[in-house]
């Protein structure tokens, strides 16, 4: 009796590394080599780890795959780097997926998101960690070991003091002569800890010509879940938002650079289900809709910006202008990039908390430049970046404000009279 060899498994985004061809030109883009010198710790031999895993020559217990897969920041700067067009970022999510789904996921990663991401258990911590936060004993409690960075990772999410007045309380009308409607995702921990941002993009917005809509309903993106390998978890998220935000044309704005680039994945997660299509297609960072806008001017701020941007929104998203367009609207404020911009801070998400040694390695030389030449205000849009870069800056001894480039602008409308 003859038997028939088994089917195989289906290749999903293992299939988005066959171009690579070994090249190299991607080592010098990935932070975690440049802090390692280890080719594991590198695209390229990452992916031999992950073609090995497919093949099975490597077992999903195999410590040293483990290791090296897990010490990837997931910032896919080496994407645009790359000749051959590798769609790294694919390959890397089906691995985690494959190793989480017949190892399952570490349990403080499992434990971490459940604090962060469910409802039930995130709004008293959030509650309780905002009132540690504005009650300045976070800061006073930052420093340079693994708990003090973790305090000064709260007090940088901070918002400005007196950050305004509520969003719709305008006192002229929006100078833009068009009004059209776009619909807020908040997230979780954008929610949680920097509601102030979304009340500077409402403002923003609706200064220029937007009319703000929240939408009930909606919950976490799933970018966590999906960078942990928990896929399913993921993939039931996606369809909560999907049916949340509904089938209407009307942009979702994202001031989150990770949401961002998770929400526009929808389709692939979703296997181009044409609801998750549409979803993903209507997807727009608030910095594009304000630089398409104008935006409008503000009164001048006399302050030196420098601009770091997210991975998740320069490489993932392929945004790099509009956040600049956006501080570069504000009179007076004199903006530039950060020296080694396109270069990830080290934070990706739980990244800081589960490997937080490479982590603090990774952001090292990115703050040894920005002290080199130390701006008013460091400016970037994502919320791990911010507490990132916050965290280092306090650890260092340095009171640099990291903001939101739609908080300047804010603040910029805020002077000039337009909302208290």
């Amino acid at each position: 009796m003859t038997h028939s060899p088994p089917a195989p498994l289906p290749r999903g985004g293992f299939a988005a590394l066959d171009a690579c061809v070994h090249c190299g030109f991607c080592l010098q883009a990935c932070p975690t080599f440049l802090a390692t010198g280890d080719e594991a710790d590198g695209p390229r031999g990452r992916i031999e780890l992950i073609r090995a895993l497919e093949r099975g020559e490597l077992s999903s217990a195999d410590p040293g795959l483990a290791f090296h897969l897990d010490r990837c920041l997931g910032c896919r700067g080496c994407e645009p780097v790359c000749p051959s067009g590798v769609g790294y970022g694919e390959g890397l999510e089906e691995a985690r997926a494959r190793l989480s789904a017949e190892r399952g996921a570490p349990l403080f990663a499992r434990l971490t998101l459940g604090v962060l991401t469910q409802p039930v258990i995130s709004r008293p911590v959030y509650a309780a960690a905002r009132m540690l936060r504005d009650s300045g004993v976070a800061g006073r409690l930052a420093g340079k070991s693994r708990f003090g960075f973790a305090m000064g990772m709260l007090a940088a999410s901070a918002g400005e003091v007196g950050g305004g007045s509520p969003p719709r309380n305008l006192h002229h009308p929006p100078p833009s002569s068009t009004t059209s409607a776009v619909r807020l995702f908040r997230g979780c921990v954008m929610q949680g800890l920097f509601s102030h941002v979304h009340d500077a993009t409402i403002r923003t917005l609706t200064v220029n010509g937007f009319d703000v809509q929240e939408v009930p309903g909606q919950v976490c993106c799933g970018a966590l879940h999906a960078h942990a390998g928990l896929r399913d978890p993921a993939r039931a998220l996606a369809r909560q938002n999907v049916a949340a935000f509904g089938a209407t044309s009307d942009p979702i704005v994202v001031n989150s650079a990770g949401c961002g680039a998770q929400l526009q994945a929808y389709g692939h997660l979703l296997d181009s289900e044409p609801a998750a299509e549409r979803f993903a297609a209507r997807v727009r960072d608030v910095t594009e809709l304000l630089a398409e806008r104008g935006p409008a001017p503000g009164a001048p701020l006399d302050v030196r910006v420098a601009y770091d941007a997210p991975c998740h929104l320069l490489h993932a998203q392929g945004i790099a202008e509009p956040p600049l367009a956006v501080l570069r609207a504000v009179p007076g404020a004199e903006v530039s990039p950060t020296a080694d911009s396109a270069q990830c801070c080290g934070s990706a998400g739980l990244y800081s908390t589960l490997e937080p040694e490479l982590s603090r390695a990774v952001l090292a030389p990115k703050l040894e430049r920005i002290l080199a030449d130390p701006p008013d205000i460091l400016a970037t849009a994502n919320p791990g970046c911010v507490m990132q870069l916050g965290a280092g800056l306090r650890a260092a001894g340095v009171h640099i404000v990291v903001r939101h480039p739609v908080e300047l602008l804010d603040q910029s409308y805020r002077a000039a009279g337009l909302y208290q």
